[in-house]
């Protein structure tokens, strides 16, 4: 569940000090009363009266009166005992939550392809494209009668939509595989399989299968719960301990209705920190921030907490990305770059490739990834898609900002 820092309570309220000159101001108040008291009920004169009458008429006030400031300064002492105790406990909690909140996984592999990668392509070539601001969306005939539409697609050919695909998951797969090599096959991976495709459901699990067996990974894997980075918040918060990786896999693969949309296949390889020292770290991912309201409040709130969980002090974001958004978030988005000081030049996927659908915070985490690992500083990445009901922030730094 997210760590929510605004939900640990309040310090505790401090009683005020007792006024001293309230309760010197008191005494001879209370002398006077307990001298006029015993006058107006003594039938003795005030001449007559005996010293016994004196030290009565006083000393019954002066006893009140250092039993109540006595009394006064117990209840102050324990006030004070009770809300040192309060602040104490909140302060173990709040280090307690932010120590949680500040955890992180290595990225320790990336692939991806969009349709700036052509066949033979490098990574390299395709990151610089989406650097440069090179679009991808094309306009397309829908038909005689129909309006055009534009869209990206994987290179290949598409006369065999599960050819394709196959042949883009054993490359995505294959990928990984390499960066698995050192590992030995008893390895534990968990997998993070998000694929949405006009395929049907037997024909994705049959083309998966098949992907999976050519790929040359010699580790198993077994599946996990959750869906986009919910299942990273969900990770970090039980199983940062674990000693698996975490595999994911997402494609956005010809959509049922691709206006306005891309295909793409990424494949992200994560670690933990405590329990994995084999593979070299490329980046760290730092635990994501959803807004919980869908307003420029929730997503600058959103903003600095995913910020908040670097360590401080952290590298200035160099790069920011955002997909998955829709219209009516932009202008929000806009004055949030602001109010936190972030570059206010991004790199927008959705203008250059299109809506990735479930895959958008992997497509960005790729690339952000990506641009690290060629040595840029640190990345920030805002995300929406399918699976959330605002939109996620994200931070990535180098592997240089926790070596330090």
């Amino acid at each position: 569940m997210p760590v929510r820092l605004d939900q640990v309570p309040a310090q505790a309220p401090r009683p005020a000090q007792p006024r001293a000159w309230l309760w010197i101001g008191l005494l001879p108040v209370m002398l006077m009363v307990g001298t006029g008291l015993a006058l107006l009920f003594s039938p003795v004169p005030l001449h007559q009266q005996p010293h016994d009458f004196w030290a009565l008429a006083l000393g019954v006030p002066l006893a009140g009166w250092c039993v109540l400031s006595f009394g006064k300064v117990l209840l102050y002492m324990g006030q004070q005992s009770a809300a040192d105790g309060w602040d104490e406990a909140r302060e173990k909690d709040l280090a307690r939550k932010t120590r949680r909140g500040r955890r992180s996984q290595q990225v320790l592999g990336v692939s991806l392809y969009t349709a700036l990668r052509k066949p033979g392509d490098q990574p390299a070539a395709q990151l610089d494209a989406l650097l440069n601001g090179t679009v991808a969306l094309e306009a397309r005939s829908a038909g005689e009668d129909a309006a055009p539409q534009r869209y990206s697609q994987l290179p290949g050919e598409r006369e065999d939509p599960e050819h394709l695909l196959l042949d883009v998951l054993t490359q995505v797969l294959g990928d990984l595989a390499q960066t698995l090599a050192p590992l030995p096959d008893n390895a534990a991976l968990a997998l993070l399989l998000e694929v949405e495709s006009g395929l049907s459901e037997s024909d994705l699990r049959r083309v998966w299968r098949k992907a999976w067996s050519l790929s040359g990974i010699r580790q198993s894997a077994s599946p996990v719960e959750g869906r986009g980075l919910v299942a990273v918040d969900h990770w970090l918060d039980q199983r940062i301990d674990d000693q698996a990786l975490l595999m994911v896999v997402a494609v956005h693969f010809a959509p049922d209705v691709p206006d306005g949309t891309t295909e793409v296949a990424v494949g992200l390889l994560f670690g933990n920190r405590l329990t994995q020292s084999v593979l070299p770290p490329i980046a760290y991912l730092h635990r994501p921030e959803q807004d919980r309201k869908s307003t420029r409040e929730g997503l600058l709130c959103a903003a600095r907490q995913a910020l908040a969980w670097t360590p401080q002090p952290a590298q200035p974001v160099e790069q920011v990305w955002r997909t998955g958004i829709d219209a009516q978030r932009q202008a929000d988005l806009a004055a949030v770059l602001a109010d936190v000081s972030l570059p206010a030049e991004t790199c927008n996927l959705d203008e250059l490739l299109g809506h990735p659908g479930p895959a958008s915070p992997w497509l960005a985490i790729a690339a952000a990834a990506q641009t690290i690992e060629r040595g840029a500083g640190s990345q920030f990445i805002f995300s929406g898609g399918d699976v959330a009901d605002g939109l996620w922030s994200t931070v990535l730094i180098p592997v240089s900002s926790l070596s330090k």
